[in-house]
Formats: structure tokens, C-alpha cells, sequence
């Protein structure tokens, strides 16, 4: 038999999650994720896969968020016809992500087609609908940790709790007869592993002894300060306080599943003891609401238990569920909290109450998760001084604050440990779902203390390996790569050109009189003629 892996995503970028394993009695996917972050990588989204998808046996998805599961609608309705194999705590909020998912995509190509018609361009559409993702659920087929499930002949799986997020897994996958003398082939694909202490979620947890390991690499070059729950409460309490004595908005850009939730057990317990000013909470989206609904269902297998149940359940906490509710939020006045998707500012509610507040210097912008390459929240994090949102330029006068306390990724440290943990890793371990930056800091934190160097791979995107040789042996894919390398890595010219225009804005401001501006315009016309 023959056993091949592509990777088909997360190669040096941090979503698109997606592993292709091909041998002779089946191909398998391990996840099905939405590029996320700059327009080049996003179009992704919207093209072929790099594989037929009627080919397709089975799906082995790790969690639920969408950089992992958010093209398995697409998938499905391209032809797949398999099983979607995912634990329950997955599927129950998938069964809620991915329909909101498709109707984010149709609302905004609305809005997209709304702009083209006045432009004279032509019309796009969905990436997928609401419909699709509700016909792809019909697919799911619920599996227990740590018990063995048949995947394809001569295939099959173990799912191993990663302590990411509700439901998440890394995933052990057997082939048989193709190790060693005749033993099985071994592969662990990491998933997202949580880190060490993390609040709702227990500590990762794997076998050892791999052929193979595909590890995450997100925070593979950030160390964390250690924390613990008093300590992490204690930094989140300060910047509402702070927030509150600004007298304005407390914005918190949120992933609607999990980070949401921990946010809310917090603030509320805050609130309760007396640390932080009681003030309105407003949970301002339909995903994160009935996400929040999913973690009450599932509070029992939770750290917390029935005290997570009832945390969640403050009248402190107020859903705004419907646009009109939304929209009745920017009447308020004083110190209140919006927690809103999504967590990069990419797209849904909280680009509107930036809209709103970003300029004002009562506000606060509490971003508190990873914010990927080229996105809005990537570029409030770096500092910039105004930024364009739905095509009008916003100065940027709020504080901008980061706390790193509710990650759901391990960093450096902790993602070294679990690969160690992990040993003996007999053939390669490859290092994946993470930037050019965090790959190359952890590749050097493992590479001879922890994994030989000649074991260690980096993987770009489409890259081919045979894993049944001694070591993996890459295949000829220059002909099968949908971008060049430095595409994924380095900005596009979408964000060269808002920058840009930022530039310009600010230059015509800054100068001394109408004079000024005008040869400044001239200038640029000349330029543009050359």
C-alpha cells in the first residue's frame, strides 16, 4: 500500500486547515477549513479543490472552528458522498457554525454584488449557501475519544481530547501493514492543542510512539508569561476598569465559540465579586448566543461545571440576536461591553461597532486571540493610525489593548512539550497551521533536542510526501501549487493598496494649505503617468 499526504491547507498560514491522505483502498481528509486573512488566500475559498471531492471516502475533523470545518459544506456539495467523523461536542456546534457560516457568505455578496452592479462589475457568488451547510450535517457521524473507529479498509482511527476547545481532538490514524515489519503506519495530526491550565478545557492529551506527527504551530514563536486563573482574572479586571474609567464602549472582538464563553464566566464572576463596575454585557451575535446554548447543554463535561452553567446565565448577560437589537446598541451612552464575531474583526457585527467607536477616545479594543496575517484585527494589534472598513477610512482614537490570558493555542514551551511527549517519532515530524515566523521559531526550539534535525519538515501549501518510505520522500507538485509560495506568506496587493490610500489621505491632510495638497495630487498623477 501506498500512503501519500498533501497538504492541502494550514502550510505556513494559520487557517485552510486541510490534510489529504491518499492510499490504495481510499483517500481520507483530516478537516475541511476556510482560508481566512488576506484577499489572495481567501479566493482560495472560492476556487477548485486540489482533489475531486467525489473522491473522497471520509472526513476526520478535528474541531469545529471554521479555519477547520468551514469548506465542508462546499465539500459536499462538489460530490462528496462520506462520513464526516467528529465527536458530539463538534457536531453540536457545527450544527450551528456552519449554517451561520453560509449565511454570512450570502449576506456578504450581497453586499459585494450591491457595490459591482454600481461599478459595472460582474456579479459573484456564495462560496456556499445556509442550505448547503444545513444539507451537510446529514453527514456527521458522531465517535467517542479514545475508543477505535473504522475509517476506510485497512484504515482507522483514534480521537484524543487537544483541551483547544469543546469537542477538539487530535487524531491517531493506523494503516495497517504499512510500518515497519509489517506493523501499522502511525500518524497523530495535533489539531489545535490548547495550552497548559486552560479555563472550561483539561489539559491536552495523546499517545506516544508515532511514524509520523503533524503538529500546529501557531504560537511557535511567542512565550507566554505563566498564568494562573486568579492572575488571568486579576489582568482582565484591570482593562475593564481602565475601559470603565474612560466612560465609553468596552469593544471585544470574540470567536464565538469558547473564547466567548470563558470571557462571559469571567466578566460576570467579576462583576459578582465587586472587582469591576457591574455594567451591561451585550453578547452581539446569533452564532455566540447559540454557541453559548451548546456550552450550557455540554456544562457537565466542562472544567466548572454547574457553576459554568450558571455564570452563563447572569442577568448581567444580554442577547441581542436580531439586527434591530444590534442596531439599538449605538444608542447607549457610558460604560457598557460589546462582545461580538468575529475575533479578527473580519467580517460580522463588531466591524460595525468599530465603525462606531474607533475613533473615539473613550473607547476601548480588547483583542484577546490570535489575530491573523492581513486581517483588520492583525492590523489594530500592529498599531496603524487609521484603517479602511466597508470601503470608508476610520481614524483609529481608541485604546488598543491585547490579552493573551484566554488563547486557545499553546505556545512555544507548551507545543514543544506536547511534541516531546509525543516521542518516539520514528520517521518526520511535520510543523504546519502557523506563519512563517512561528514555524521557523518552534522548527528551531525542537530541531536535535527534542526531534533530529533530518526528521523536521515545513511544509508549503500543496506540498506531496510518500510517508511509507524510511523517511517521507517529496513528490514533484510544481505543477499542482494553486499559489506561489511567498503569496501565502507575505501580504498581497489588497493590502499594499489600502495602505496606500491610507498614505495618501494622510499626507493630503497633513499638509499646510490647498497649495500643498496640490502638488502632492500632481505629483501622484505624474507618477501614475510614468
Amino acid at each position: 500500500m501506498s500512503v501519500s499526504l498533501r497538504f492541502c491547507g494550514a502550510a505556513q498560514t494559520v487557517t485552510g486547515s486541510c490534510y489529504l491522505l491518499r492510499t490504495d483502498t481510499g483517500q481520507i481528509l483530516i478537516d475541511c477549513g476556510l482560508f481566512q486573512g488576506q484577499k489572495t488566500l481567501k479566493e482560495l475559498n472560492y476556487g477548485d479543490f486540489p482533489f475531486r471531492p467525489a473522491d473522497i471516502d471520509a472526513v476526520l475533523l478535528t474541531h469545529a472552528h471554521i479555519d477547520h470545518s468551514g469548506l465542508l459544506p462546499k465539500l459536499v456539495s462538489s460530490g462528496f458522498d462520506g462520513k464526516i467523523f467528529a465527536t458530539r461536542g463538534t457536531i453540536d456546534l457545527c450544527s450551528w457554525m456552519l449554517p451561520d457560516a453560509g449565511n454570512i457568505q450570502e449576506q456578504e455578496v450581497l453586499t459585494l454584488n450591491r457595490r459591482n452592479i454600481a461599478r459595472g462589475r460582474g456579479e459573484v457568488t456564495p462560496i456556499y449557501t445556509q442550505a448547503d451547510a444545513v444539507a451537510a450535517l446529514q453527514y456527521f457521524q458522531p465517535v467517542p475519544y479514545e475508543s477505535w473507529t473504522d475509517i476506510i479498509p485497512g484504515v482507522r482511527a483514534r480521537y484524543w481530547n487537544a483541551g483547544h476547545l469543546l469537542g477538539s481532538a487530535s487524531i491517531e490514524i493506523e494503516f495497517a501493514g504499512q510500518g515497519s515489519d509489517g506493523a501499522p503506519l502511525r500518524l497523530l495530526a495535533s489539531g489545535d492543542v490548547g495550552p497548559d491550565a486552560k479555563l472550561l478545557q483539561p489539559d491536552p492529551k495523546a499517545p506516544s510512539g508515532f511514524d509520523y506527527v503533524i503538529s500546529e504551530a501557531t504560537y511557535g514563536d511567542r512565550i507566554r508569561e505563566a498564568t494562573t486563573e486568579e492572575r488571568r482574572r486579576e489582568r482582565l479586571a484591570g482593562e475593564v476598569r481602565e475601559a470603565a474609567a474612560a466612560r465609553g464602549a468596552m469593544l471585544i472582538p470574540a470567536f464565538a465559540v469558547e473564547r466567548t464563553q470563558e470571557l462571559i464566566v469571567d466578566l460576570v464572576g467579576l462583576m459578582e465579586r465587586g472587582a469591576i463596575p457591574a455594567a451591561p454585557i451585550f453578547l452581539d451575535s446569533p452564532l455566540a448566543i447559540h454557541a453559548t446554548e451548546v456550552f450550557r447543554a455540554h456544562a457537565a463535561s466542562l472544567d466548572g461545571g454547574s457553576d459554568v452553567e450558571r455564570l452563563l446565565s447572569s442577568p448581567h448577560l444580554r442577547f441581542t440576536e436580531t439586527v434591530d437589537e444590534s442596531k439599538a446598541i449605538a444608542k447607549l451612552t457610558g460604560f457598557h461591553i460589546i462582545i461580538a464575531a468575529s475575533g479578527m474583526c473580519d467580517a460580522g457585527r463588531i466591524r460595525h461597532h468599530l465603525k462606531r467607536w474607533l475613533w473615539n477616545n473613550r473607547a476601548t479594543v480588547l483583542l484577546v486571540g490570535y489575530q491573523a496575517n492581513g486581517t483588520l484585527g492583525r492590523f489594530l494589534q500592529d498599531g496603524v493610525k487609521a484603517v479602511r472598513i466597508q470601503g470608508e477610512e476610520i481614524k483609529v482614537g481608541a485604546r488598543i489593548r491585547m490579552i493573551d490570558d484566554y488563547s486557545g493555542h499553546a505556545d512555544g514551551a507548551e507545543i514543544a512539550r506536547w511534541i516531546a511527549a509525543r516521542r518516539p517519532i520514528g520517521r518526520g515530524l511535520f510543523l504546519s497551521h502557523g506563519e512563517e515566523a512561528a514555524i521557523a521559531a518552534l522548527a528551531a526550539r525542537v530541531s536535535e533536542r527534542i526531534v533530529p534535525a533530518a526528521k523536521l519538515f515545513s511544509p508549503l501549501l500543496d506540498d506531496v510526501y510518500e510517508l511509507t518510505t524510511p523517511v517521507p520522500t517529496s513528490l514533484d507538485v510544481a505543477r499542482r501549487r494553486r499559489l506561489a509560495p511567498e503569496a501565502v506568506t507575505r501580504l498581497d496587493w489588497h493590502n499594499d493598496m489600502s495602505g496606500l490610500l491610507l498614505d495618501i489621505h494622510a499626507r493630503i491632510e497633513q499638509a499646510a494649505d490647498d497649495r500643498a495638497r496640490g502638488i502632492i495630487i500632481r505629483r501622484l498623477r505624474r507618477a501614475l503617468e510614468e
